[in-house]
């Protein structure tokens, strides 16, 4: 299965080059949707990438904003790629939200995720995943298993070709929280020790003795794009949805808050050392 092609970062995309294309004609989002017979919101949504975009509407839009026979056609591309279906699909069990993040995801360069409470999930055994899928609110164990499966097949991207680099930086109490029991813990420590011994993988552990340091409340991740085109984006979530942040000065606020992170945290050779001693205190 190949996931570094994702219809998402496509749709992103296009909607980026609608935006632009619309302010440098000098029109409003609600004098394009008289234009195209629609609401200002379907011209927004289309521009953030929360509905995909007919290729239609991108042609008689591309014509009202005076775009080049050459943009046009590449829009009008990116419009019928963007529609196609991702991998993820063909589950049932994901909610829109977090769709949206798993398309991104499939296509980034660069992963750099901080976790207070949990493993990342792209570092998750099945067992670990399992147990913390039977204590959300899924309604039973079809749904449970294809929530891992969806969770495993999102993991195949650090070992596909191209693999993104990912960072993943670890409070001490994710190490610490016994979920699954000891053995389903233990199995999961050692499988963190094996993926950090990836050339395109980092694990850092901040310790308790740390103290206070400005990622105390917020887990998020940092999305990086090799393309350009596809800046970066923030992704935080909470108990029924999701913010995905794009601008600036959100993007280099959480950049400083990363590099704070990795500076406060051991380096990755005495991290993997620590969660190897914090397996085998599970022996």
């Amino acid at each position: 299965m190949s996931v570094r092609h994702s219809p998402t970062v496509r749709r992103r995309r296009l909607g980026a080059e609608l935006r632009r294309l619309r302010e440098a004609a000098g029109m409003t989002c609600e004098q394009a949707g008289e234009h195209l017979d629609c609401s200002s919101s379907k011209i927004s949504r289309m521009e953030t990438a929360r509905v995909p975009a007919r290729a239609v509407d991108v042609q008689v839009l591309c014509q009202l904003y005076r775009a080049s026979e050459e943009l046009t056609a590449r829009l009008i591309a990116l419009a019928r790629e963007s529609k196609q279906a991702g991998w993820w699909q063909q589950y049932d069990v994901l909610p829109d939200w977090f769709e949206t993040y798993v398309g991104l995801e499939a296509a980034a360069a660069t992963i750099r995720t901080y976790e207070i409470q949990l493993v990342p999930g792209l570092l998750q055994t099945p067992d670990y995943a399992r147990a913390l899928f039977e204590h959300s609110e899924l309604n039973g164990p079809r749904e449970v298993e294809r929530s891992v499966s969806v969770r495993r097949a999102r993991q195949e991207i650090l070992k596909g070709d191209p693999v993104p680099q990912y960072w993943a930086i670890l409070s001490e109490a994710a190490l610490q929280r016994m979920v699954g029991g000891r053995e389903v813990m233990r199995d999961q420590l050692r499988h963190l020790c094996t993926m950090g011994g990836l050339s395109n993988v980092t694990i850092q552990v901040i310790p308790n003795s740390v103290g206070a340091h400005p990622g105390m409340t917020t887990p998020f991740v940092i999305l990086g794009f090799a393309d350009r085109e596809d800046p970066q984006i923030v992704f935080l979530d909470y108990l029924t949805g999701a913010l995905y942040l794009e601008k600036p000065n959100e993007l280099s606020r959480y950049e400083l808050v990363f590099n704070h992170l990795v500076a406060v945290a051991m380096p990755p050779r005495q991290s993997v050392e620590f969660i190897e001693f914090a397996a085998s205190q599970l022996a």
